[in-house]
């Protein structure tokens, strides 16, 4: 599916769960739900989660700015030739490394600097931070789209977050779990359990086909149908319609 399907169906779904079993629903809970929704694909530098936390054009102007760095190095550390050339060649040179590459060095980075300067963001530096290095470093669809994926999401959502609210990293693990589930029904499907070959694959849609769109806003609309079971049915809304 989508990102925009996985970001709906994984987060109402979610939401409707908790609130069938009377469990806060918090702007944190929300938050995580949504993050989760998206989480298995940040392995995918086009997936939406990726795209728009670290746009292409995010990634064109810090490339830029190494060009601008390498001539500053040559010029201002000349009293230091050669070696102001061999720095300021190789830090213009990160130019031309491909956008993909670029990315997974600056997530690697923006993780490293937030566990170890972002302790006032505790225990949130610790989450984000694991997920950047790991994400970046893993095959699109390999170890993000695992059952393994699913327990260790769950677990550090646990052991940071359980003793502010329990709710958090159950909607965590249930969010990032049917994004998983959603990804079984395409023709491609997932390998939950990796070196077994086994393949969940339910071949009920093909992504980017318009049968495949169909079962998307169908799934959609079954979502909506059940948030508004879930949370709505029974509020009067008559005062939101003009008379």
């Amino acid at each position: 599916m989508m990102g925009k399907a996985h970001l709906a169906i994984s987060t109402g779904v979610t939401l409707s769960i908790l609130g069938l079993n009377n469990l806060a629903i918090s702007l944190p809970v929300v938050a995580v739900a949504a993050v989760s929704a998206l989480l298995p694909d940040i392995d995918e530098p086009n997936s939406l989660l990726v795209s728009k936390t670290i746009p292409k054009d995010l990634i064109r102007l810090l490339k830029a700015l190494m060009i601008g760095i390498g001539i500053f190095i040559y010029f201002a550390g000349s009293a230091f030739a050669p070696w102001n050339t061999v720095i300021a060649i190789l830090a213009a040179s990160i130019f031309f490394v491909p956008t993909r590459t670029f990315r997974n060095v600056v997530m690697v980075l923006t993780g490293a600097a937030l566990i170890l300067f972002g302790h006032s963001f505790i225990p949130w530096n610790y989450i984000i931070g694991c997920l950047l290095i790991i994400c970046a470093l893993v095959p699109h669809r390999g170890l993000t789209h695992t059952f393994y994926g699913v327990a260790g999401w769950t677990l550090l959502l646990f052991f940071s977050t359980h003793t502010y609210d329990q709710a958090i990293w159950i909607a965590g693990g249930v969010s990032y779990l049917l994004h998983l589930l959603a990804d079984s029904i395409t023709n491609h499907g997932i390998r939950p359990l990796p070196p077994f070959q086994f393949r969940l694959k339910l071949r009920l849609m093909s992504t980017g086909t318009s049968s495949g769109a169909l079962v998307e806003n169908v799934c959609i609309g079954l979502t909506m149908v059940l948030v508004w079971f879930v949370f709505l049915r029974g509020v009067d809304l008559s005062h939101l319609i003009p008379s």
